[in-house]
């Protein structure tokens, strides 16, 4: 590992295991289809993994790494909206 690469801390962690949660990729999957305005069939249910999840978060916070979460002010701040409008959607969201 390069010692210029920062490490991950408590955001990267979070991060990370957000990707990993099945309602956060539900999240990303209604989120898409509403922005899109796509249908059901045309972007069913299930349709991100952790990669794209993942993938999502770097892109959105501006970063390549997770780990610059806990490094990069502006990439956390967006990281904190992010993770508050999911936990807003997921209090919304019906079973």
């Amino acid at each position: 590992m390069c010692a210029d690469r920062p490490k991950g801390g408590p955001r990267a962690r979070r991060a990370a295991m957000l990707c990993q949660d099945p309602a956060f990729r539900l999240y990303l999957d209604r989120r898409r289809r509403h922005k899109h305005r796509m249908t059901e069939s045309q972007l069913p249910d299930g349709t991100h993994n952790e990669q794209d999840a993942r993938d999502w978060i770097c892109a959105a916070c501006g970063i390549q790494s997770r780990a610059e979460l806990d490094h990069n002010v502006t990439a956390g701040g967006v990281f904190q909206r992010i993770t508050q409008r999911f936990q807003h959607w997921k209090g919304r969201a019906q079973p």
